[in-house]
This record gives C-alpha cells, structure tokens and sequence, in this order.
C-alpha cells in the first residue's frame, strides 16, 4: 500500500494524471492537431492540456524535407481533427512527448505512414520487423517518398543539418 501511495504522489508532484499512468496502455483521445507526419496533439479525457504524440517506430520527413508537407497531409487524411486516436503507449521521448502506436478509424496510423510511402522504419527504435515488409513494398511501387530519384531518411537530414549550422 505504502509503494501504490508513494507512486501516486509522484505522479501527482510530477503533472500527470495517475489515470493515465496505469496498467492499461491504451489512451482514447480527440486528435487537436497534426504537425508534421510522425506527431500530432491530442485532447485525452481528464487531462487540462493536450498531450503530444511521436508515433512509436516511424520517422516521417521533415516538413523543410522533400515529401514532408506531403506526409503531413496524409496523417491528416488519416488521422482528422476531431477523430478518435486510440493510443498506445511505448513510454516517452527524448522531448517529453508520448511514443505511441496510434489508431485512426480502427487502423494502424504507424503502419499506413510506411505503408503508402509518407514515413520510414525508424530503425533505431523499431520492434515490430513487420514494417520493414511494408517499407520494402512501398518501396518497389515507388509509392509516396519513394518516388523520388535518391530518398533520404529524416534521421540523416536532420544529421546534416546540424552539421550545415554549425559550420555556418
């Protein structure tokens, strides 16, 4: 009993809703806004504020990248304001946001991204090796980003970047 206290006093110091630290993963939110391709803000019920969403195991393009206003469209079309996103939860990021594997209209948003060709596998973050399947095919049918001459993967554009700022 003394450990469940504990644990609900931090949770309660820390910001977050003990309900939504619970056993169960799974969160069913309001999408508020899309982002970019890979994250979005949800209203969950109980919450004050909005939470932001990394979808778990993708990268999208950046929206400076080729294909980024693109694959922000498409989990726009997927995932609408106002529609239902059921979350869940693969913990957090490194900016605090919430990883999740999301579904919109009882379909796996994460998959849909790589599958029509608007996300990558996340290789440094992937477990379920199922999208690499749908990643190699989206690739053979030149689908969404795919249809361009050289793709390159967010993590390495956002690498080079950096590396472009800090010699400027």
């Amino acid at each position: 009993m003394l450990k469940f206290l504990s644990a609900v006093f931090l949770l309660t110091v820390s910001g977050l809703n003990p309900a939504l630290v619970q056993a169960d993963t799974t969160l069913k939110c309001e999408v508020r806004s899309v982002h970019d391709g890979d994250s979005m803000r949800v209203k969950c019920p109980g919450e004050r504020q909005t939470l932001r969403v990394r979808m778990n195991q993708i990268d999208a393009p950046e929206l400076d990248q080729a294909f980024g206003k693109q694959a922000r469209d498409q989990l726009r079309t997927l995932c609408p304001v106002g529609a239902e996103a059921v979350i869940r939860r693969a913990g957090k990021d490194q900016y605090d946001r919430l990883l999740g594997n999301v579904y919109c209209g009882g379909k796996s948003v994460n998959e849909e991204m790589v599958a029509s060709g608007s996300a990558w596998v996340y290789d440094r973050h992937v477990q379920d090796r199922g999208l690499y399947r749908l990643q190699d095919r989206a690739r053979s049918n030149r689908a969404g980003l795919w249809a361009g001459k050289n793709p390159q993967a967010p993590w390495r554009w956002r690498y080079e970047q950096r590396q472009r700022d800090q010699n400027e």
